[in-house]
């Protein structure tokens, strides 16, 4: 015992050391990775309403406008840097700055209510595709600004994930406001949030106080995450001296996305996980308890291929757990054309067939994959609750050229998304195609990974998802433009900012001049 114990103290002296040598060798921090606006407290939330949430949050987006975007040295005003007022990614330039809260409203009485809850150092942007699908069919919508999130990276560094589901709470609060029971209310959680709407609807099945979901939409969902987050406090150890502050950081890289971080730092890990294992004990307990009953309908779609969260948690940790209540499990294979075959890992092509062997399950199984060996088409291969045989119908849809398979991000975003979408469209501009660069060069040149890249950010197969997202709603509505309330915004001559409505998001937005939809508590601007 005591050689082990030896070898496990000797093991941490030198993790912490290696943590403490790279983080001196490492990119220095930005104002970025050192000023955190104030969030409210979790009293604060708890107590507060949507008004005081973003009145809150416009103070916010102007601490940061003051203590970063002011004060950027010379060297870091270049066009890709988020925080440059002269940035074509700077956000507050935009005709919509999705990093905020927002509200859509249908131009006449809701027939139900949607939070949406988007992913850890992610932004309201990430749902907007959903958002405008629920609108158009007569939903009321609020998407929710997690706290910590669509300001600095350094907000994560000292946040704690109560807050988070509070935020979560207060957002299902005023979703019911606007669409009072029994009207029916659906919770959507991208990754991180998906973890957060699956533990709200585990508080609520325990206290009567909270109003419970009638369906969760779950994309990507944080159910589990790698071992490494659980001790991901440990590699921020040498952080408690100054001279090693940047051990407290993951990575630390240039802020050119518009609306997600790229720097990460240890204790967003540390809360994901903190939530994850928090979400894996309450699901466990109240399945001995007998308990998860109370659940409502789930319906996840995951890709079989994730390199964020684990894909075999959300079936050991969740579907399998759960009684049969009409939940569904969606997961994207990957390409198996031929022409692919010898490149994939032995694990990678095996990871379908280890996860979900056939068997009889209490949910529906759907996978969506090739239709045959050469081919990018697909098919949806479904195996319905309670049966062993499967099911086959083409989609009419297929992997794009080059694609080998989604990933964690890819699968709220259709293929034209401006920032994230394989084939931008053009009708917004956010200053950058991110889903889209084509990259060729010598390795090592640049700060960023080249994985992080080139990584899948659009889903080929959206247009399925909102099928099946939408088989449970009603019709679109013909006057479904809708108004929204959302928070001024922090910028006076940014206040009132409209988003483009589509007549069906699954199709390429309308061009510049079609109608707008009005935010109710914003001027129009054109």
């Amino acid at each position: 015992m005591k050689w082990a114990a030896g070898l496990v103290a000797l093991a941490l002296f030198i993790f912490i050391g290696v943590r403490a040598y790279k983080s001196v060798r490492g990119p220095d921090l930005e104002l970025w990775h050192t000023y955190a606006p104030t969030e409210l407290t979790l009293d604060e939330i708890d107590q507060g309403d949507w008004a005081k949430y973003i009145d809150a949050e416009n103070r916010i987006f102007d601490s940061v406008r003051e203590n970063v975007s002011l004060k950027l040295p010379v060297e870091e005003r270049v066009p890709f840097n988020r925080y440059f007022d002269g940035s074509p990614v700077n956000p507050d330039h935009f005709v919509q700055n999705w990093n905020r809260s927002y509200r859509l409203e249908p131009q006449t009485k809701p027939v139900g209510a949607v939070v949406l809850l988007h992913g850890l150092t992610d932004s309201p942007y990430s749902l907007r595709h959903l958002a405008q699908f629920y609108l158009q069919r007569g939903f009321a919508v609020v998407a929710i600004r997690i706290p910590a999130h669509g300001t600095t990276p350094a907000a994560l560094a000292d946040v704690d994930w109560s807050l988070w589901l509070a935020a979560t709470r207060l957002a299902v609060r005023e979703a019911r406001r606007l669409a009072p029971d029994p009207a029916p209310l659906q919770i959507v959680g991208f990754s991180n949030g998906g973890s957060l709407a699956l533990k709200y609807a585990l508080d609520a099945s325990e206290d009567t106080r909270l109003p419970q979901a009638s369906r969760l939409i779950l994309i990507s969902p944080m159910v589990g995450i790698t071992a490494f987050a659980r001790f991901a406090g440990l590699a921020g150890l040498p952080a408690i001296l100054p001279a090693f502050a940047k051990a407290a950081w993951l990575s630390v890289l240039p802020e050119f996305n518009p609306f997600k971080y790229n720097s990460f730092p240890v204790n967003g890990a540390r809360q994901s996980w903190r939530l994850t294992d928090a979400l894996q004990r309450q699901i466990g307990r109240l399945q001995r308890e007998g308990r998860l009953s109370s659940l409502p309908p789930i319906l996840t779609f995951q890709s079989v291929l994730d390199f964020t969260v684990s894909t075999r948690a959300i079936l050991a940790g969740l579907y399998d757990q759960i009684p049969a209540n009409g939940s569904e499990l969606v997961l994207f294979d990957i390409n198996r054309s031929m022409k692919f075959g010898p490149l994939f890992r032995a694990s990678s092509v095996e990871k379908l067939s280890d996860i979900a062997p056939p068997q009889v399950r209490r949910f529906r199984l759907s996978i969506v994959e090739n239709v045959g060996e050469g081919t990018d088409d697909a098919q949806e291969r479904v195996t319905e609750t309670g049966e062993s045989s499967a099911r086959i119908r083409p989609l009419g849809l297929s992997y794009p050229k080059g694609v080998y398979s989604l990933s964690h991000v890819a699968l709220p975003f259709p293929l034209n998304d401006s920032l994230y979408g394989l084939e931008p469209d053009g009708a917004e501009d956010y200053g950058v195609h991110l889903g889209a660069l084509p990259l060729r060069g010598e390795r090592g040149a640049l700060v960023v990974p080249l994985e992080a890249l080139v990584r899948m950010s659009s889903n080929p197969f959206f247009s399925f998802l909102l099928a099946r997202v939408g088989e449970l709603l009603p019709p679109p509505q013909s006057n479904a433009e809708g108004s929204a309330g959302a928070g001024a915004q922090a910028d006076p001559l940014a206040a009132g900012k409209v988003a483009q409505p589509q007549a069906d998001v699954a199709k390429p937005p309308a061009k510049a001049g079609a109608k707008y939809w009005r935010r109710t508590d914003q001027k129009v601007k054109k």
